[in-house]
């Protein structure tokens, strides 16, 4: 492919992640999948080059564009060379014309900003929210350390603040790597091993991970545990939660008890374990705004309808958590986004319909204390975004 033509590429794959944001389609990624499925004769360097277009763009603008051309073209507007590209050559974007406007330039959607600036969130936060993220696994100490991890692949070195986290360079083919299929490693952001820390888990408890998805910090859990005590990790999305299995048999973990859970029918699916919880986590489904470094279209994605979906789950999930927490016991709330209604306030609602349960001050190392809890943000801790609030129930 020509220069011109990858910039036609990258417009061409916008306008399909414009669409498919707009109306609830395929993320990002698997478009570009797809669209290099059918054109074999793109090569590595060309789906590389073309990529790097895309998500510039994406990046760049905060509001979803009107369509691509516009995207790419704020991209140019700060390119000169790559505005030369826009010269109408054979599968070249056609010429810029004196009237076009490029889309407006921004970290997000003007009604998302003023969410982000009311949670707290200040000027000088907003442009590490959408910076490319670094990569981070955790080791998994029953199989490796992480000095051993460290002297085994060319470039990596301690996680800023998390024992067990290794900060890779970008680009490290993480499944080729030994330490990967033997179960010494795991992809892990190094926030999301951090508030994982809050669960405090130790061997011989019972505890129960509600949102488990594909199981990255159930086996975070695991290896609290030691192996010891009964686990218990539980979504309700069949396809996700399947992924848990084969990286515990990776990593050596067999005492996990998976449950599909019915949507709105979660209590009677749990029903047996009923106030017998030290530990139940809710890494609650939530906006996202805390990982758009690493989905930075999701920004396009958002609504106020979709927000108010989620501050509802969260709720029922504390809800249902509230029932099989033990006297003494604890709920660790998680969310990867930077907007109070998602974590404060939904802690603040808690304990105030809820007589007895406290927040519990806590100590990580990383994040600072934000209203209940403990918030992460990519400009300080250098994680994704987080909040996270440990309540203990009455005894």
């Amino acid at each position: 492919m020509t220069p011109s033509a990858r910039v036609q590429a990258a417009i061409e794959l916008l306008d399909g992640i414009i669409i498919a944001a707009r109306e609830g389609g395929a993320a990002a990624d698997t478009l570009i999948a797809r669209y290099f499925a059918d054109r074999r004769y793109a090569g590595s360097k060309d789906r590389r080059a073309v990529r790097e277009l895309v998500y510039a763009a994406i990046r760049l603008v905060g509001e979803r564009p009107a369509h691509g051309r516009a995207a790419m073209l704020a991209v140019a507007k700060r390119d000169p060379a790559l505005a030369a590209l826009f010269d109408g050559s054979t599968h070249a974007p056609a010429p810029i014309g004196a009237s076009e406007h490029a889309a407006a330039v921004g970290v997000a959607p003007g009604w998302l900003l003023g969410k982000l600036y009311a949670s707290g969130i200040s000027d000088d936060e907003l442009p590490a929210l959408v910076d490319r993220a670094p990569l981070d696994i955790r080791v998994n100490r029953a199989k490796a350390d992480p000095a051993t991890v460290i002297a085994a692949i060319a470039g990596a070195e301690p996680s800023p603040h998390a024992p067990d986290g290794v900060r890779l360079p970008a680009g490290t083919q993480i499944e080729a790597l030994d330490l990967w299929a033997d179960g010494g490693i795991e992809v892990q952001d190094e926030g999301s091993q951090i508030v994982g820390m809050a669960a405090a888990v130790a061997p011989g408890m019972t505890v129960i991970d509600l949102c488990a998805g594909a199981g990255g910090k159930t086996l975070a859990l695991a290896a609290g545990m030691n192996g010891e005590g009964r686990l218990i990790a539980c979504d309700i999305d069949r396809q996700r939660l399947s992924r848990l299995a084969p990286r515990a048999a990776r990593a050596g973990v067999s005492f996990i008890d998976t449950r599909l859970l019915n949507p709105g029918q979660e209590a009677e699916k749990l029903a047996d374990l009923a106030g017998q919880a030290d530990v139940v986590l809710i890494d609650a489904p939530c906006s996202g705004t805390g990982t758009w470094r690493r989905n930075p279209e999701a920004r396009w994605r958002l609504s106020q309808s979709r927000i108010d979906r989620l501050v509802a789950a969260q709720r029922d999930l504390l809800a249902i958590a509230k029932g099989l927490v033990k006297p003494g016991g604890a709920i660790v709330y998680i969310v990867c986004s930077l907007l109070d209604e998602e974590g404060a306030d939904q802690i603040a609602a808690f304990a105030g319909a809820n007589p007895g349960w406290v927040p519990q001050r806590l100590s990580l190392p990383a994040g600072r204390p934000h209203v209940g809890g403990i918030r992460l943000t990519p400009a300080r801790d250098s994680t994704d975004g987080f909040f996270v609030a440990r309540l203990q129930s009455p005894c």
